[in-house]
């Protein structure tokens, strides 16, 4: 099965992945969920502010409309069971990186978002979960394919 998602996901039909219930942080002006997601590369750690995307209709919304993100700030697109993703970029104002990660929470490639581009991009394997940062963080930070995110 191929999911799409729109810096917001193309969907198929898709339960999300549990999160953390341990806290219910909500952002302000989302209403999402906000929880604390770590990159750890060969460098080091970083910790982003992470909205949660869980439901179809969050996902399907994304960073749609948005007209800023922190460089510390990420949005996060987990999935119930692991499955090949596609995400674009319909009206998403922002440049995005977006990375797939795997059941064993290793990131699997990142592709470039261009705002507002509806080409999509492809998980280059399936995907348990979906990663986004503002554009160029992830080159910023060192991630790389193989680098582990825990949330």
């Amino acid at each position: 099965m191929l999911a799409f998602t729109a810096c917001s996901p193309q969907s198929a039909e898709q339960v999300p992945q549990q999160t953390s219930a341990a806290s219910a942080n909500v952002d302000p002006d989302s209403g999402l969920e906000v929880i604390p997601v770590t990159v750890t590369t060969s460098t080091g750690t970083h910790t982003f502010r992470t909205e949660v995307a869980a439901t179809r209709e969050q996902q399907n919304r994304g960073m749609m409309f948005r007209n800023e993100m922190g460089a510390d700030e990420a949005m996060l697109f987990p999935y119930a069971e692991p499955e090949m993703l596609s995400f674009w970029m319909r009206n998403t104002v922002l440049p995005l990186d977006i990375i797939f990660i795997d059941e064993d929470r290793k990131v699997i490639n990142i592709a470039d978002g261009i705002p507002y581009n509806e080409e999509s991009v492809f998980s280059d394997r399936e995907a348990i979960a979906v990663l986004e940062l503002i554009g160029g963080r992830s080159e910023e930070l060192g991630i790389e394919p193989g680098d582990s995110i825990e949330w």
